[in-house]
């Protein structure tokens, strides 16, 4: 789970960022009612209502962006636990958006020993998240061990 949180890393945040500034722009002219009644819950039963079927569309893309933000917090968060100078940099490649080969390629190693540094990194990031209890308030439990490459 550490390894495709930090694979998707780049686009998460360009996605949090998007979606955030559509959720903004986008409210103008979306209200029907005004004043208390507008406030108020609308009824389950009004499914051919354009206005309520916009506002469940928002609630769950809110929902989806919330576990975006928490995966990316995650990384941020435990990616202190990077000290070697080497990880650091396949660390900062992977959050700018760089494949694996792009990485072996810029730094000069295999694709095989830039894979076994990633391993290092996400048994690192995993390990600080498991001692500091973390884990399982962040419903990361269970989803902390790295993913094993085929082939």
């Amino acid at each position: 789970q550490i390894a495709a949180m930090l694979r998707d890393y780049h686009w998460m945040v360009n996605e949090i960022q998007r979606q955030r500034k559509i959720l903004e722009d986008a409210g103008e002219g979306l209200t029907a009612q005004y004043g208390i009644e507008g406030s108020l819950p609308k009824p389950k039963g009004a499914p051919n209502d354009p206005v309520y079927r916009e506002y469940l569309r928002r609630e769950k893309k809110t929902k989806w962006i919330e576990r975006l933000e928490q995966k990316v917090l995650f990384i941020q968060e435990y990616s202190k636990a990077i000290t070697n100078e080497r990880e650091k940099a396949v660390l900062e490649c992977m959050l700018d958006g760089m494949s694996m080969i792009a990485i072996s390629r810029h730094m000069g190693l295999s694709e095989r020993h830039v894979f076994r540094i990633r391993d290092s990194i996400v048994d690192k990031m995993a390990k600080m998240a498991g001692m500091s209890g973390m884990a399982e308030m962040s419903g990361m439990a269970g989803k902390l061990r790295p993913e094993k490459r085929c082939g």
